[in-house]
């Protein structure tokens, strides 16, 4: 499941890479504390749970990108059980434009597949347009909006 390029290999993150990959996460969802990010990395590395699979784009650099994938049991609009999702999908600025996103989702796509999966799922937040333009041009279709509510009782 590895991808090399002149500039960069996508791979499966190690435990080596959890510093790195926790600062993309919060650069993602900035919603979500340093030490949340940390622990759900941390949970990554422990058996048990949903089919699921990190990927990194690694440069000379450093971490560029990453990629969560997992299988859903089901996903908008999609016709079959256990549906390959990606849940996040960063790169950082200087990594962008240079086909690294597109091939995290490759291989994020890849991984879907040795799992059994025939479609392959994602979201965005509604008005994060870069990210729905960056979707739409590695050939996912936008299904539809859906707004999410929530209040105490």
């Amino acid at each position: 499941m590895s991808r090399t390029d002149s500039t960069f290999v996508v791979r499966p993150v190690t435990r080596r890479d959890v510093d790195s990959w926790v600062r993309l996460k919060t650069a993602l969802w900035p919603e979500g504390s340093e030490a949340e990010h940390r622990d759900a990395a941390d949970r990554f590395f422990n058996p048990g749970g949903p089919p699921r699979c990190v990927l990194v784009a690694e440069g000379p650099s450093g971490i560029l990108g990453f990629a969560e994938v997992s299988v859903r049991p089901y996903a908008e609009a999609c016709l079959t059980e256990g549906v390959g999702y990606l849940e996040g999908w960063f790169v950082v600025p200087q990594g962008r434009r240079l086909g690294v996103g597109r091939q995290l989702v490759a291989a994020a796509e890849g991984w879907a597949r040795s799992q059994g999966c025939v479609e392959f799922a994602s979201d965005a937040e509604a008005t994060n347009e870069v990210s729905a333009t960056a979707h739409r041009a590695l050939g996912f279709t936008d299904v539809g909006l859906v707004r999410c509510f929530r209040k105490s009782l």
